[in-house]
């Protein structure tokens, strides 16, 4: 079938990175770690130096992971850390909250195949999921329309984790934040470069255990300031 035909592709052209990126995950990884496809050639684990047992689990769960710790703060710099670091031409980042679905991957694989630099998921293709409050719903909903306004795009979601891409175009971005905005930071600054991105609709499950990392109004904020200031950057 399609799908089939896709992994026969990506297993003989490329190599493929998982991106997952943790801190104090215990709780999540095991709905999380062992649903990634066994076609994966890597999968590497950013830990930002979690108190609890969050790398033994994982490594319990996935003994052939590559786990790194990340040498600064925020989930921005430890992406950045982690690409820099991967095997992969292809990556594909999950969240480590269990929201994720890594059964998704080949829709987000197959963009890419066909010419695509980015391949980033939306939640909200059709409206707010079951599990998402309505202020972090109409956060995202006010940062993409100021995207589209500012930036010529045409997202539906802004603030999803789940994304594939070329190694070689998300290095080419020079990326600047090490935060949560790096996310909003990379998805405007992919159209300014001329990249060619497209949406793919993907589940949002919902974290499963503990608490969200972000202080939602500070961090939509921090989102929306750099939205407008790569408005104006060179």
């Amino acid at each position: 079938n399609e799908k089939r035909d896709i992994l026969k592709v990506v297993s003989s052209t490329s190599k493929f990175t998982v991106l997952i990126c943790t801190l104090n995950e215990e709780g999540n990884l095991a709905y999380v770690l062992p649903n990634i496809p066994a076609w994966v050639d890597e999968v590497i684990l950013v830990d930002g130096h979690s108190t609890d047992r969050t790398v033994a689990v994982a490594r319990e769960l996935m003994p052939g992971l590559r786990v790194l710790y990340q040498p600064g703060k925020g989930k921005g710099a430890a992406l950045k850390y982690g690409v820099q670091q991967a095997a992969g031409d292809i990556i594909v980042t999950l969240d480590a909250d269990g929201s994720t679905d890594p059964a998704e991957m080949p829709h987000f694989i197959e963009p890419l195949l066909n010419g695509h630099d980015f391949a980033k998921g939306s939640r909200l293709t059709n409206g707010r999921p079951p599990d998402m409050p309505w202020h972090r719903w109409l956060g995202n909903r006010v940062l993409a329309i100021t995207a589209n306004i500012l930036h010529g795009t045409r997202y539906t979601d802004i603030c999803s984790g789940y994304n594939a891409f070329w190694k070689r175009s998300f290095m080419s971005l020079r990326l600047d934040y090490d935060g949560f905005e790096m996310e909003q930071e990379m998805n405007v600054k992919i159209k300014k470069a001329g990249l060619k991105v497209v949406e793919v609709p993907c589940e949002d499950k919902g974290r499963i255990h503990g608490q969200s990392k972000t202080r939602d109004v500070r961090q939509g904020l921090k989102d929306l300031f750099v939205i407008i200031g790569e408005r104006f950057r060179g």
